[in-house]
């Protein structure tokens, strides 16, 4: 019959067997340290790697103050102390490192480090003392090499970028003996002729090909300069002191030179979008300037002597039509009113009822005679008719007559 396994139980297996080798109980690797990453928990997890394999490692934080004395990165040869076993999680067996060393190139990583923060408390990589890139440098010293790609790069970028520029090389050494005190003195010199920007850099290279600009000369000269300085040793993993030191760090001298130096092509383009958006804007500005100039002088014409007096003489012939106007409807109205009392009147006039053959008899003395009684034979009376008067003489009444 099969016995079956757990996967946990093959890894448990596995595990035992590796903790019972006193072999693996402590061992010393020597290797190349690649994938390093350091977890905010302080572990540090990494490979170690040669020629033809790779192992996984682990520092626990704890081992990590005691047992390490310098940074940790990528590329750097070292020897590793720890024991090895199973992660029974994963199943994968990783080394459990307690000491790290460098190797071959330890002196030089140890004398480094011990420089770095000897010149950190001195203040020289503070960020208070560096000094801004001026915007549009028109000179540019670079301590480089002669010859080589690093001033080949340089020289063909600030062409493209900017063919005015002016560049001034200072020829210097930068590995091997010597070549921090040309360095140091390239600086200086540059320096003293009120360069705009200092570019200092090579071309990349182990640690001992840039161990110049790790000098104490090239600290100084930097630290005492007045020039911003660019510094572009071409070494992405591990900055050389100057990096610290420098105003500014670029990966590579091709970068500190486009650093330094703006594109002036780039540069006409924002101009002359700049003066797109002034002229529009001033058009936008001359527009509304014309709309409150007219504003304005409609509300001043509005408020002129001339203009107010010709404003009221024309309400004054409005209103004097509007009132000629309604006197001469008032006046045709009160007319027809008063013919119309003026006809009644007429109708009721004893004049008017003259006109049908009545006549108005007065006495001598101007009475009305309204009967026959007041008229007397012989006395003469004023007969009144509508086209005038005449005088005569009673010969008889009607009451005599009647009587008779």
């Amino acid at each position: 019959m099969k016995h079956i396994f757990s996967v946990t139980q093959i890894n448990s297996y596995i595990h035992r067997i590796f903790e019972s080798d006193y072999a693996l109980k402590k061992v010393y690797l020597k290797g190349e340290v690649s994938n390093c990453k350091y977890h905010s928990s302080g572990h540090i997890y990494f490979t170690l790697k040669d020629e033809k394999s790779s192992i996984r490692c682990i520092m626990f934080s704890s081992d990590r103050w005691k047992g390490l004395t310098f940074s940790l990165a990528d590329g750097q040869s070292v020897i590793v102390c720890g024991n090895i076993s199973v992660y029974e999680q994963t199943g994968t067996y990783q080394m459990y490192a307690r000491e790290i060393e460098l190797s071959g190139k330890g002196d030089l990583y140890i004398q480094y480090e011990k420089r770095k923060q000897e010149l950190s408390r001195k203040g020289y990589f503070d960020f208070e003392r560096k000094k801004s890139l001026p915007p549009y440098p028109e000179k540019i010293g670079i301590v480089t090499a002669l010859t080589g790609a690093a001033i080949e790069d340089i020289k063909s970028i600030a062409k493209r970028r900017n063919p005015g520029i002016q560049l001034y090389l200072y020829p210097a050494k930068v590995q091997g003996e010597g070549a921090a005190y040309e360095i140091a003195e390239g600086i200086r010199f540059l320096d003293r002729i009120d360069m705009d920007i200092i570019i200092i850099g090579r071309g990349g290279g182990s640690i001992e090909d840039l161990w110049a600009f790790n000098e104490m000369a090239v600290a100084d000269a930097i630290y005492e300069a007045q020039t911003p300085i660019i510094s572009g040793t071409g070494h992405e993993i591990d900055m050389t002191i100057a990096d610290y030191c420098a105003d500014v760090r670029a990966a590579t001298p091709s970068a500190a030179c486009e650093l330094a130096i703006p594109d002036i092509m780039s540069l006409f383009t924002r101009l002359e979008n700049f003066r797109d958006i002034l002229n529009q804007e001033m058009k936008d500005r001359i527009i509304r300037y014309q709309k409150q100039y007219l504003a304005l002088e409609k509300e001043l014409t509005a408020f002129r002597p001339d203009q107010k007096l010709l404003l009221q003489k024309m309400q004054y012939q409005q209103l004097k039509q509007q009132l000629f106007s309604v006197m001469k409807d008032k006046i045709n109205v009160e007319k027809g009113q008063f013919q119309t009392l003026l006809d009644r009147l007429s109708a009721l006039s004893p004049t008017q009822r003259l006109r049908g053959g009545y006549v108005f008899v007065q006495n001598q003395v101007g009475k009305p005679v309204v009967s026959v009684d007041g008229v007397t034979k012989g006395e003469e009376m004023t007969l009144t008719f509508s086209d005038g008067t005449a005088q005569v003489l009673p010969i008889s009444t009607k009451k005599e007559i009647l009587m008779n």
